[in-house]
This record gives C-alpha cells, structure tokens and sequence, in this order.
C-alpha cells in the first residue's frame, strides 16, 4: 500500500507541474470594434484607418473610420488600434501540427500509417487540440492550419480546422478536404545519404506510376459499382466527383507534368501541386488546368549548384507574375516547431519581389483559395469567420511581429505560452524590466 502510495503521489506531482495550455476561449458573447488601425484585408487591400466590426463570431463591418456611421452603443466593446496592424489568420497548409508531439517519442508520433496506399487515412482523428507546439504559432497569427498525414504513395485524407478547441471536433474547419499522393522521385539517391554526386535515375519510376494508375482505375470503377464494399475504394470516391481536392506532392518537373497528365486521365478536375519546386517550370501546363501551388518552405537552398542561389526565394513571385495562384507550405525538416516562421516566409518573397499585400496572399486568401474554405476565411470581410489578430508591427517581419489581441471566431485568446512563462521567470532572475 505505501509503494502505490508513492507512485500516486509522484504521478500527480508530475502532472501539477506540466505546463499545459491554457483552455479554449469562450464563445463570443459581446460585439467588438477595433477602431483606427492599419487593416491588411488579405485581398490585396488595405484600409489605413480602418473600422473592423464583429458579432456572434463574424465580421459585420469592415469600413475606413473616417467615413464609417457608428450609433453609440452599437458594440459592447471598442478596441483602439491606433499605430498597429490587422490582419486575417494566417493559415498553414500541409501541416502536421498536433499528430507529433515529441520526435523521438513513438507514442506521440502519429503522422503516418503502414502501408501504402492509404486514402481512408483520416488524419483528424489523430490531432491533438491542445499539442504545445500549437501554443507556439499562434502568437505569430497561424490560426488555422491544413492537417496532413505523411508516408505512402497515398498517405491519406487531410482536414482544416482552427487552433483553438477542446478536440479535434471542436476543431474542424472543414473536413476531409483532400487526398494526399506522394508522387514517385524520378532520381534517387544511392549508397550513404551524404556522399556527393550519388543520385541516380530511379529505376522503378515508371512502374510506380503504373501501380498508381491501376489503383486509380479500380477506384474509379469501384465508385460506378454498389455491389460490393470496399473502405480504401470508397474513400477515393470524393476525387472523381469533385467533392474532395487531390494533393499531388512533387517537386520536379516530370514529376508535376505526368501526375497533371494521369489526374486528368481519370476526370480529376480539383487539383493542386504541393513543394513544386519546378512548378516554374511548367506555369503553361499549371494556368491552362486552373492548378494551384502550395510552394515548398522557400527558406532553402536550391537543388542544383548551376541554379541562382536566390531562386527559392523569387519562385514565389515568378509563379504569381505567370498567373498561378499561390500559397506556402513549410514542411520538412523540424515543420511543426517552424510553423510559427510561415508569415516570415511571405516576409522573404516580399524581399524578393512581391508586392507586401500580395506576399500577405500567399498565407491567407490564396492559400483559402487552394483549400477551398474562402468563403468564410482569408480575408477581412463582412460575413467571414472574425479570425483575425492585431499586431503592433508588419506581420511579415519578425522584428516587429509583436500580437497584442488574437481572435479566432470571434473569441479572444490568451496570449501568454510556456515560453513567454519562462521569459518572464528569467526576467525576474536577472533583475530585467
């Protein structure tokens, strides 16, 4: 009895002492106007004295100040956003924020299932709400994000969802979105990952592609069937019809042409192109199929030492000055801790010829666009969820992005996280203001 005694008493110690979030904001009761600030409506628009309404977790105003007719005590509570900025959510697309908690932790690791050819993955049901690593973009203003799952050659079914819930279903955005395949590399890397000049054609490419088409033909033919059923089948049902997007993840450029080339040798119409890194490539084949690019983590290095040095960082502008729509992705390498760097990824495509509203595009009303959820997110406008934060600075520069109110639906989130808990600590330690 002393021992269980023991083991309790040091189970519930530990679980005083985790740090957890705080717990989801309350539903918006009171209507709220944020007054006078610099509103960057996401389409391209700005308002540089801007009167921003919502009510009942949508926006019901959006006018410039000096001209707006406000009754008194037509809202609850006025904000005064005099010097600072407004914004939609920011939204990160292909994310696997809340599957993986802790890398070299297999139980918290649940990005990705055995098998190949997994199109009845639900990745929502593995999202953890109330994941730290969440806790830590939404101080940056990523509110919303794409949930994907990883591995396979059809990893599975994405779902969007908001970043402040009790559960994946308080969560849920929009769900089941899209279909996930990871097409086949033409090169392959041999021997040891990091000797040089070590890629090779990849010998099994055009067989892949064959194991690829037939599973779409059975899938196909399966959905004209009702005489039998088939879970994996029945899940690839959505991409034929329309109803779902497929996610054709590739990087070069045969890649991008021969998986346009089978999507549309089986009637999919809803298609986008995920990392494209030679998505530039084949802006005529993109334009005349209506494809849009969710671009690869463009805080890289180009793949080829004969390509400019710079080229990740003006893709972005080469694709949207060729009429693709756009948006950005940061998967790879340590993606969830670096999601909260998405809107600094806009930052750079900024530096690097676009336009800084357009460059606010590739986070939000694009990329809304891309996941088909614009017509109640992406934008500052009346009717749309009131997901949006305040800034003090420009949201794209990581100097200046300093958040002072985060709303997502309308309810006011808290903006204090483990880490600004142990900024605070330490402050005291050191003596510092």
């Amino acid at each position: 009895m002393k021992k269980i005694y023991i083991i309790l008493v040091a189970f519930f110690g530990f679980i005083s002492n985790t740090n957890g979030q705080h717990l989801p904001a309350n539903k918006q009761t009171k209507s709220i106007l944020i007054l006078n600030g610099f509103a960057h409506l996401g389409n391209g628009k700005v308002i540089e004295n801007s009167a921003i309404g919502f009510k009942d977790g949508k926006i019901i105003l959006v006018r410039d100040a000096t001209t707006a007719k406000i009754s008194k005590g037509e809202f609850d509570t006025t904000i005064d956003a005099t010097g600072k900025h407004i914004y939609p959510g920011f939204i990160a697309p292909n994310s696997t924020l809340g599957l993986v908690e802790v890398d070299a932790i297999k139980s918290s690791d649940d990005e990705r299932e055995i098998g190949d050819m997994n199109p009845h993955i639900r990745s929502i049901i593995a999202f953890t709400a109330d994941s730290k690593v969440i806790e830590t973009a939404r101080p940056n203003g990523i509110l919303m994000a794409q949930i994907t799952p990883r591995g396979g050659t059809i990893s599975g079914t994405s779902s969007i969802v908001q970043l402040d819930a009790w559960n994946w279903k308080d969560a849920v955005l929009k769900e089941n979105d899209g279909i996930h395949l990871n097409f086949p590399p033409t090169m392959r890397r041999s021997g040891w990952w990091a000797e040089p000049g070590s890629m090779e054609a990849n010998k099994e490419y055009l067989k892949k592609i064959e194991e690829i088409s037939l599973f779409f033909e059975n899938s196909r033919t399966y959905t004209a069937s009702t005489t039998e059923h088939n879970l994996i089948f029945q899940a690839m049902r959505g991409i034929f019809d329309g109803t779902q997007t497929l996610f054709i993840h590739a990087q070069e450029e045969k890649q991008i042409i021969d998986a346009v080339q089978l999507a549309k040798k089986f009637g999919i119409k809803k298609m986008v192109i995920v990392g494209g890194y030679d998505a530039y490539k084949t802006t005529d084949l993109l334009k005349e199929n209506a494809i849009g690019v969710l671009l690869r983590n463009v805080h890289d290095m180009p793949n080829s030492g004969d390509e400019d040095i710079d080229l990740p960082f003006k893709m972005a502008r080469i694709l949207v000055n060729n009429g693709i729509l756009v948006g950005l992705e940061n998967s790879g390498d340590k993606e969830r801790m670096q999601t909260r760097n998405l809107p600094f990824l806009a930052g750079t495509c900024a530096a690097y010829g676009l336009d800084k509203e357009q460059a606010l595009q590739l986070i939000t009303f694009n990329t809304a666009k891309i996941l088909g959820i614009e017509e109640f997110c992406g934008t500052l406008e009346q009717g749309k969820d009131a997901t949006l934060f305040i800034s003090e600075g420009d949201a794209l520069d990581m100097r200046t992005n300093q958040l002072t109110e985060i709303f997502i639906q309308g309810r006011k989130l808290n903006l204090e996280t483990h880490q600004t808990k142990l900024n605070d600590k330490y402050k005291v330690k050191y003596n510092q203001k």
